[in-house]
């Protein structure tokens, strides 16, 4: 059984546990920061954005996060049809807070962090999200060199997000908080070099994952995400699994015309030689089978002695079937969209 919270909670009690565990349709977990019983070094924030143009063939990512250890901010830029990604970040070690992100998802905030050679920014008002992000010496995939984002998202007042709270079997008082946002329509401007491109909401969507907790030391996940539009509808889905207890919910849902549709377990079957051939995505209950042509493996590794993380988000084409609450069935043919493989200890 899979706990549904349908109304605000606080989300820890005074000894540091979650005090509700389970997955709602809005964020209704009441995140304070300072009520965590931990030291700073191991609470994680982050804010992650991705925007995919399915008629031009590319995702834009951009996060800001606030891992305890470091501050990471890093911009990425992915070509499906050269099968090629660019990217760059800049990690500086204990930000201890000093970011600032968000307490929530819902109040209006504003996070920025600026480098020489990279810069994001993160505006939220109403339902309006403003990305501005760009790096000037990025080279792209394409060899073009500069990229500079202003994006405005849109979410639907009657949008409905992916939100979990859990915690691990072996440390309750460690949690992850999160909320997937998924298909919210996109505006504005790409620049690449010399070249401007205007963004209509026709063929562009954009996903945000906000993530706050406290983890435990050593994890390893999977997480799937697709953003785009059938027949004019908003259509996508979140997959996620393999750390934090997941008894009392998964993140497993498909989004159809803003709505969530929950599923229950979902896996990867993911071969050895997994760019050469197809990934496999089935649920326990029969209501998801989809078969995944990675085309991209956007890859992070670093090594600081305890501090490790080795990271394939692969991006690619995904072809197959969804099965809503009321049993229509959602066709995806070659819609692009992304999963990872991550390890970390931190």
């Amino acid at each position: 059984m899979q706990n549904e919270i349908t109304r605000s909670t606080k989300l820890l009690s005074k000894n540091g546990t979650l005090y509700q565990e389970g997955w709602g349709r809005k964020p209704y977990f009441n995140y304070i920061r300072k009520q965590v019983k931990a030291n700073k070094f191991r609470i994680k924030e982050w804010d992650y954005y991705a925007i995919t143009n399915s008629e031009k063939g590319y995702t834009i990512t951009a996060t800001v996060s606030d891992l305890g250890y470091s501050t990471i901010v890093a911009i990425a830029y992915i070509d499906y049809k050269l099968k090629k990604y660019s990217q760059i970040d800049k990690v500086t070690l204990l930000p201890l807070s000093r970011i600032k992100l968000s307490a929530n998802s819902v109040d209006d905030s504003f996070v920025s962090k600026s480098y020489p050679n990279i810069r994001a920014s993160f505006i939220k008002k109403g339902n309006k999200r403003r990305l501005l992000f760009s790096s000037p010496k990025l080279v792209l995939p394409d060899n073009t060199v500069g990229l500079d984002v202003d994006l405005e998202l849109t979410q639907e007042e009657n949008m409905e997000s992916m939100n979990i709270a859990t915690s691990w079997k072996k440390n309750r008082k460690a949690f992850y908080l999160n909320e997937k946002i998924n298909c919210m329509s996109v505006k504005g401007v790409v620049r690449r070099g010399y070249e401007k491109e205007i963004i209509d909401n026709k063929t562009t969507y954009g996903t945000l994952d906000w993530g706050r907790g406290r983890w435990t030391y050593n994890n390893t996940w999977y997480w799937s995400s697709l953003s785009t539009k059938i027949d004019n509808i908003p259509v996508g889905f979140n997959l996620g699994y393999g750390f934090s207890d997941r008894t009392p919910a998964s993140e497993n849902v498909i989004f159809y015309d803003n709505v969530i549709h929950k599923l229950d377990k979902v896996t990867f079957d993911i071969p050895e030689d997994f760019l050469k051939s197809d990934w496999k995505f089935k649920d326990n209950e029969k209501r998801l089978n989809l078969t995944f042509k990675p085309l991209v493996d956007r890859v992070g590794f670093f090594n600081y002695g305890i501090i490790k993380s080795d990271q394939h988000q692969v991006f690619g084409e995904f072809s197959g079937k969804l099965i809503l609450d009321d049993k229509t069935i959602v066709i995806l043919d070659k819609q692009l969209g992304f999963a990872e493989k991550v390890a970390n200890k931190w």
